[in-house]
C-alpha cells in the first residue's frame, strides 16, 4: 500500500464512485483490487471502473507486473520509472520512486532518471535494463547487441516481462494524465517538464 495516499480517490474528470453507485461489474472490479495486494482503488483504478471488464483485466496484468515479474523488483521499478519520466506522470512517479528506493535502487539513479539523463552510478544489471528500456522507448525497437545483453543476463521471460511492464505503465500513465490524478495534498509534483527525456 502507498503511504499517505489521499482519501479521496476521484478526480474532477472521474469522481470517486460510492459503493451504492457501482454496477455489479464495477463492484466486481473494485472487490478484486481491494482484495488483492494493492488494497486501494488508487491511481488509475477509479478511472478504470468506467470500463470495468477492461479495468479488471488490466489490473490483473498490473498485479503480475508489480508482484510476480521475473525481473527483480529493483529492476522492474527502474523500468517503471523510465515510463513515468517519459510521460511526466506525476502520480506514477510519486508512487514508484518510493517503491524503487525501497527495493534498493540508489537515490542518485532515481534522481538522474527524474532529470532525464543516464544515471552515472548504475549497477551492471541496472545498466542492461536501462539500455533496453530507453532504446525501446527512443527508437521503437532494440538493436541485436541490446537484445543479446538482456537475453544473456536475464533470459527471454524477462524480456517479455519488461516489454509488457513498459506497455502497461504507458496505459497507467495515460490514464493518470487524462484523469488528472494528483499527488497527495501538500506533496510537490516530483517531476519537472522535459523537452526530450533519454536523448
Amino acid at each position: 500500500m502507498l503511504p499517505e495516499a489521499p482519501d479521496d480517490l476521484g478526480t474532477r474528470r472521474f469522481p470517486e464512485l460510492a459503493r451504492e453507485e457501482m454496477t455489479p461489474e464495477q463492484a466486481r472490479m473494485a472487490n478484486a483490487v481491494l482484495g488483492g495486494p494493492r488494497g486501494r482503488l488508487i491511481g488509475p483504478f477509479n478511472a478504470w471502473l468506467r470500463s470495468p471488464e477492461l479495468g479488471n483485466r488490466l489490473q490483473k496484468v498490473g498485479e503480475y507486473i508489480r508482484f510476480t515479474s521475473s525481473l527483480p523488483t529493483r529492476l522492474n521499478e527502474l523500468a517503471i520509472l523510465i515510463v513515468a519520466r517519459s510521460w511526466t506522470s506525476q502520480f506514477e512517479w510519486w508512487a514508484h520512486a518510493k517503491f524503487a528506493l525501497d527495493a534498493g535502487l540508489d537515490r542518485g539513479v532515481v534522481a538522474d532518471i527524474a532529470a532525464g539523463r543516464r544515471p552515472a552510478t548504475m549497477r551492471e544489471d541496472e545498466a542492461v535494463v536501462y539500455d533496453f528500456a530507453t532504446e525501446l522507448r527512443r527508437t521503437k525497437r532494440v538493436s541485436d547487441a541490446t537484445y543479446a545483453a538482456m537475453q544473456s543476463r536475464f533470459g527471454e521471460q524477462a524480456i517479455i516481462d519488461v516489454i509488457v511492464a513498459m506497455g502497461y505503465y504507458d496505459i497507467v500513465s495515460m490514464t493518470l494524465n487524462v484523469a488528472e490524478v494528483p499527488v497527495p495534498p501538500g506533496e510537490p509534483e516530483p517531476l519537472k517538464p522535459l523537452d526530450a527525456p533519454f536523448p
